[in-house]
């Protein structure tokens, strides 16, 4: 009788020294998958491939002829569903965490462990099954109408970005899972969060607040609450939020300023949906449904050890990556008006006409604080305006100093994400690749990716122009 095999498609396992294969290989066989396929060959990656569709890779960084890095951009450039594991000396960590941010899942450190191997194993085959089942549901949504638009009548977008965002949220709302939600400042992240918990099915509240710079014991006190005589003023018990949240939504905003001793915490609830008010010895069980968002990099901050990979690998159960204006530019036009309306009604005034020029304005601008920024910025011009149109000076001013608090701080943007390829590219060809992301920013807007690089439009297209 055949033995079936598992899993049905292979694992590929690429490495030039044979040793490090026969352990792997064994390593696999014993904790039962059966269905491994080695490769000491890297340029005869690509063909195995294509030949036997792996439903994993295991992919060392240092080979000859055709190093990790590059495979790995050919594997993902064909394959970007699949899921590939790192696997590297001690010395290559911070290049293996780069090739994590490029698309890999994982990493492993030689000699590599096997119970981690294992480990990793299944949670790529976990990884690969949530992506088919998402990849299908797309598939089958991706032409269908919103079965509930009035759940997002808050929030306002022309965006075929965000109407697609939008069946994604439809489709995991009822799921009981966490939801982590990635954008920028100013994008929209709670919106977006009150949007999935109207369509949950949840009868509880949504509860939210906002984590950054609470230390562990004012965390623990707003989440889990305290009894009676926990502490020196505790005169009286005080339910946590995660209570006030029972059988709804706990919204947890900026959840990558979180303490160390907090983040241990909040796994635990997620985990074994325990918690423990502060003076309690006691465990209470929570129903509550998790969202959580971030402006950070989660990446990054795991691998300085700040942000828990254990935590981070749970909250990102469903994942949500919010555009930000500047690349939903079809945006402009309606928000502008919503804006326009809206400050008009909340001070009383009629609406002012809003000029064409207005549009022209804004779509050189590169708006770092998202639709928050825009509001504000339409807000104040409708607060100025006294001949029923709306003030484009004040729009300009708002434009400018943007531009300026960007020029005093430009480290703010990216400070902890910058990484250095090795060897260092020289200054002419640092200069060529700022300049592309400048204009892929900008939509290969020219005064807008002047504006973010901090020249001028002319100086700008003197560099474009070809040599």
């Amino acid at each position: 009788m055949t033995q079936a095999l598992h899993p049905p498609a292979p694992i590929l396992v690429i490495d030039d020294e044979e040793p490090i294969l026969l352990a792997i290989d064994t390593t696999l066989q014993l904790a039962g998958f059966n269905h491994v396929i080695c490769c000491r060959e890297s340029r005869d990656a690509m063909n195995l491939l294509q030949s036997r569709a792996p439903c994993c890779v295991l992919l060392d960084l240092n080979m000859p002829h055709l190093d990790g890095r590059s495979l790995l951009t050919q594997i993902l450039a064909s394959r970007p569903e699949l899921p590939v594991i790192i696997i590297t000396g001690t010395i290559d960590v911070e290049t293996a965490v780069q090739c994590m941010k490029a698309g890999a899942l994982d990493y492993l450190v030689k000699p590599v462990d096997e119970n981690r191997l294992v480990t990793a194993i299944h949670q790529a085959l976990r990884f690969r099954q949530l992506h088919q089942e998402n990849r299908a549901l797309r598939q089958q949504l991706e032409e269908e109408p919103l079965a509930h638009p009035e759940a997002f009548a808050e929030i306002v977008t022309a965006s075929p970005k965000m109407t697609a965002l939008f069946r994604y949220i439809e489709s995991i709302a009822p799921s009981p899972q966490p939801v982590l939600i990635r954008g920028e400042t100013g994008v929209g992240k709670e919106l977006v969060a009150r949007a999935i918990h109207r369509l949950c099915g949840r009868t509880g509240p949504f509860v939210a607040v906002n984590v950054a710079g609470l230390d562990d014991n004012v965390f623990s006190d707003t989440l889990f609450g305290h009894v009676k005589g926990a502490f020196t003023g505790a005169d009286s018990a005080r339910p946590g939020l995660v209570e006030k949240a029972a059988d709804g939504t706990l919204f947890l905003d900026e959840i990558g300023d979180l303490s160390q001793g907090s983040q241990v915490k909040l796994l635990r609830l997620l985990q074994e949906h325990e918690y423990m008010p502060l003076g309690q010895d006691s465990l209470r069980i929570s129903n509550a449904r998790v969202i959580a968002s971030t402006h950070a990099d989660l990446w990054d901050l795991q691998q300085r050890n700040v942000f828990r990979k254990d935590l981070h690998y749970r909250l990102r159960t469903h994942l949500l990556r919010l555009p930000p204006l500047r690349d939903r530019r079809e945006d402009l036009a309606v928000l502008a008006d919503f804006f326009t309306e809206k400050a008009a009604r909340s001070l009383g005034k009629e609406k002012p006409a809003v000029p064409a020029e207005l549009l022209r304005l804004m779509a050189d601008h590169p708006f770092p604080g998202n639709v928050r920024e825009l509001q504000a910025m339409i807000f104040d011009a409708v607060a100025q305006q006294k001949s029923n149109v709306l003030p484009l000076e004040v729009i300009r001013d708002h434009m400018a100093r943007a531009l300026r608090d960007r020029s005093a701080n430009p480290d703010a943007a990216w400070v902890g994400e910058l990484r250095f390829p090795d060897p260092l590219p020289t200054l002419k060809e640092m200069a060529r690749l700022l300049i592309q992301e400048a204009m892929q920013r900008a939509g290969h807007n020219q005064s807008a990716a002047a504006a973010l690089l901090g020249i001028s439009q002319q100086a700008l297209s003197k560099r474009l122009k070809p040599k």
